[in-house]
């Protein structure tokens, strides 16, 4: 406590932690912030208590003297004080009951994929890999994978692009041929108009024709 702050110090820009929240983003968000004047250890528990407010900092200023020898120390002492408010986290045991379905888009599922693989904690690159392999649907993508296997999950999503353009580009032309199909035959529609026209008039001519025509006693 007695250890002078680092020239130019200034207050932190976090959300002071009070017990609700996940207890390891807030040690990530704290050390990234100090770690920017300096990594002494003797700072990171000092200026600990600076980022927390109401049942937390109660709980520091709570803690017996001389109790924290170091920052590990304070940090398990922490962890295991909220470790009832860390969120749910997700597994890799999610991605591998993944599956893209028979109608869904290659750029639909690598979507889904990627949102639910950021949320797994230290998940390791050759797992996701894995898991993206199980989860493809069968088809011309899934053919080239195994014709010449990626060696990463970078790989995977560069040769996944140019499947998504053909995709992408296939849908569209075949929309384009619906709609061409599916819109009517103004110009037969106008040349039965024209057509009817003519035989109402030319009848609408005849019956006139015969009433100013008469015959005399």
């Amino acid at each position: 406590m007695e250890m002078p702050l680092p020239i130019g110090w200034k207050p932190l820009h976090l959300e002071r932690y009070d017990g609700t929240t996940d207890p390891d983003e807030h040690i990530d968000l704290y050390t990234t912030q100090v770690n920017l004047y300096t990594n002494q250890d003797a700072i990171l528990c000092r200026v600990f208590r600076t980022s927390l407010k109401g049942a937390a900092l109660n709980w520091y200023t709570q803690l017996p003297t001389e109790s924290i020898n170091n920052f590990g120390t304070l940090v398990r002492r922490f962890i295991a004080q909220y470790a009832t408010s860390r969120p749910y986290h997700i597994t890799s045991a999610a991605l591998a009951s993944l599956r893209q379905s028979d109608d869904e888009p290659l750029r639909t599922f690598m979507e889904r994929f990627a949102a639910i693989s950021v949320k797994i904690r230290n998940l390791k690159p050759e797992v996701a890999l894995h898991a993206m392999l199980m989860a493809l649907k069968p088809g011309p993508f899934v053919e080239s994978l195994c014709r010449e296997a990626p060696r990463d999950m970078d790989e995977l999503r560069a040769r996944a692009a140019g499947y998504i353009q053909m995709e992408e580009h296939s849908a569209f032309r075949d929309q384009v041929r619906g709609k061409s199909q599916a819109k009517p035959d103004n110009g037969h529609k106008d040349k039965m108009k024209v057509t009817n026209d003519r035989k109402f008039k030319k009848t609408a001519s005849t019956s006139k024709g015969g009433d100013t025509t008469s015959t005399l006693p």
